[in-house]
């Protein structure tokens, strides 16, 4: 696997689609800050580090708003071939606002809204909304 944050929002995005409650995938440092913004923003509902060999996994429980997903789409906008910088104040505003852009800085994974704030840009991993 090459692109594990491709994976990982794949495979919510799939589970949403398939009205699953859980999913699961091997556990990782980065997914687990990825899947912490996801939380903090609303996207899904919480998620357990589970212990297991020869990889720890995350169990992730999706959350549905009225019995429709809160994921609506999910758009990777840095893949491996073509990497996306950018500094604090060229950083993407995600549908006005509404949405959530997950970047890479210096000081870790964490929110659009987050990097602004702190005054850091990054590598873009990807848009939720």
């Amino acid at each position: 696997m090459t692109d594990t944050v491709a994976d990982l929002i794949i495979r919510i995005k799939n589970a949403y689609m398939a009205k699953h409650k859980t999913v699961v995938m091997p556990a990782s440092k980065l997914r687990e800050n990825i899947v912490k913004i996801l939380v903090e923003g609303g996207y899904v509902s919480s998620y357990a580090r589970e212990a297991q060999q020869p990889q720890d996994v995350l169990n992730i429980d999706l959350r549905y708003i009225n019995g429709k997903p809160a994921v609506v789409d999910v758009k990777r906008v840095s893949k491996p071939g073509r990497r996306i910088y950018r500094s604090a104040d060229q950083l993407p505003q995600v549908l006005g606002g509404y949405g959530t852009a997950v970047v890479s800085t210096s000081q870790g994974v964490m929110s659009d809204k987050e990097a602004r704030q702190k005054k850091i840009g990054g590598e873009i991993l990807f848009q939720v909304w």
